[in-house]
């Protein structure tokens, strides 16, 4: 067994509210910096950097992990992530027609640039990304699962999109496997309030739309890696935040 630090919620320069230089050499090469072992980039409602960022994080010596912010109808965000990067890609598309067709506002907004594994922009998104799908909780958890997507609520102790402060509570259904906290301040309030985070394993993540915000060295898992490789690490994690292993660590 050993530790790995992770962020596994990270925004990139197709997502209108993170920095331009969100770009996947941008925020692997900082995630190298800082120490971390296992990243993850959660764009919102799409996939789109996912395989150039993928290619980054393996030449920066990072566990790469594709994923999604996903904005149900009821505006709750849930991160979506997927042990395989087809997965990833196959979901993207099966969540496009449940996107607004709003047209970003640059000057407001944005930029939403995708970009190839060189920093190349290689193109936009036309429609404002993280306006809020027209899918709700229950099903675009139950879509989410179709691609066997690790599936959890952001940033439960924030009131902008937190499924506490929208629902007020964390329901019984969808089964979340894993909770997601912003921070640690209240993470005991939050156990207090809501006995069934205790059932689930939880993550303290950065939701990062700039680079210093990237997590620090400072959260990890112990996941068995031997005889290793990258893709068994990603597997144990996937298990392990699914609570089919036993977790340790500062997650």
């Amino acid at each position: 067994m050993s530790k790995y630090y992770y962020d596994l919620h990270i925004h990139s320069c197709l997502s209108p509210c993170a920095d331009d230089d969100m770009t996947p050499n941008n925020i692997c090469g900082m995630a190298a910096l800082k120490g971390l072992n296992i990243v993850a980039l959660t764009d919102h409602n799409t996939c789109g950097n996912c395989e150039s960022f993928l290619k980054v994080a393996k030449a920066n010596g990072l566990i790469g992990i594709a994923g999604m912010e996903l904005t149900t109808a009821e505006d709750i965000h849930m991160v979506c992530l997927f042990e395989f990067l087809q997965q990833a890609k196959d979901f993207s598309l099966a969540v496009q027609p449940y996107r607004g067709i709003f047209p970003n506002k640059v000057e407001i907004f944005g930029q939403q640039m995708l970009m190839d594994e060189n920093d190349n922009v290689t193109g936009v998104d036309e429609n404002f990304l993280p306006i809020a799908t027209s899918i709700g909780l229950d099903e675009a958890f139950c879509l989410a699962q179709k691609y066997n997507a690790l599936v959890f609520p952001a940033h439960i102790d924030r009131t902008a999109n937190g499924i506490v402060s929208i629902l007020g509570t964390i329901p019984k259904t969808p089964d979340f496997p894993c909770i997601e906290f912003n921070g640690k301040e209240d993470y005991q309030k939050y156990l207090k309030d809501f006995p069934i985070i205790e059932s689930k394993s939880h993550v303290f993540n950065s939701d990062a739309h700039n680079l210093w915000s990237i997590s620090e060295a400072e959260n990890f898992i112990e996941l068995n890696d031997e005889p290793y490789s990258s893709d068994l690490v990603r597997h144990e994690l996937f298990e392990a935040l699914r609570g089919k292993l036993t977790k340790g660590g500062n997650t």
